[in-house]
């Protein structure tokens, strides 16, 4: 069935099954690393939720799941460059070893300021792990520990990343026409 989404995607940019594919890996990477620990995966709202659901099961360790919302793009393509928490945690993370989940890594604004937040609040290790890594907009000094996949400096939608609260539904990366952001 085709969506009514489909017809604002230029180019599906990573299919379902690679997304798949590429998640199991991740998850078995992140049991390799944390066998025998107890990690607490922590997913920034509300990009990383379908992401996320797919790595936890893939990583078949004893586990709990936490989020935050924070916000940096207030329906805007680029970043402001503030980080604002929306909904902070529920438990306490002293000592706990974190798998900070995010749908991309493009400014590093987001992952760097929760990374030092975490580390204030003192967790004992924290694990960066995103979906897509866009290294052309980075602006922090800051890297995934563990990145799906590397992609080119476009508005991509898709598989929980949005514009504007739409298109989180589609099962796969695409890049949004320029018309449909206000770019001819």
């Amino acid at each position: 069935m085709r969506s009514e989404m489909e017809q604002d995607i230029l180019k599906v940019l990573i299919t379902e099954e690679a997304l798949q594919k590429r998640i199991g890996e991740l998850g078995e990477a992140l049991y390799e690393k944390f066998q025998g620990r107890r990690p607490l995966f922590l997913g920034v709202l509300k990009g990383s939720f379908v992401f996320m659901a797919d790595l936890v099961r893939s990583c078949p360790l004893k586990s709990d799941v936490e989020f935050i919302a924070v916000s940096s793009y207030e329906n805007a393509t680029v970043s402001s460059g503030r980080v604002k928490i929306n909904h902070d945690l529920q438990q306490d993370i002293s000592g706990r070893d974190l798998i900070i989940v995010e749908d991309i890594l493009d400014s590093g604004n987001t992952l760097a300021f929760l990374k030092d937040y975490f580390l204030t609040k003192g967790a004992a290790s924290i694990t960066l792990v995103t979906l897509l890594d866009k290294p052309s907009r980075r602006t922090k000094a800051i890297a995934a520990d563990f990145a799906g996949f590397q992609v080119p400096d476009e508005f991509v939608v898709g598989y929980g990343l949005d514009y504007c609260q739409e298109y989180r539904n589609i099962p796969y990366i695409g890049i949004l026409k320029p018309e449909v952001y206000g770019t001819p």
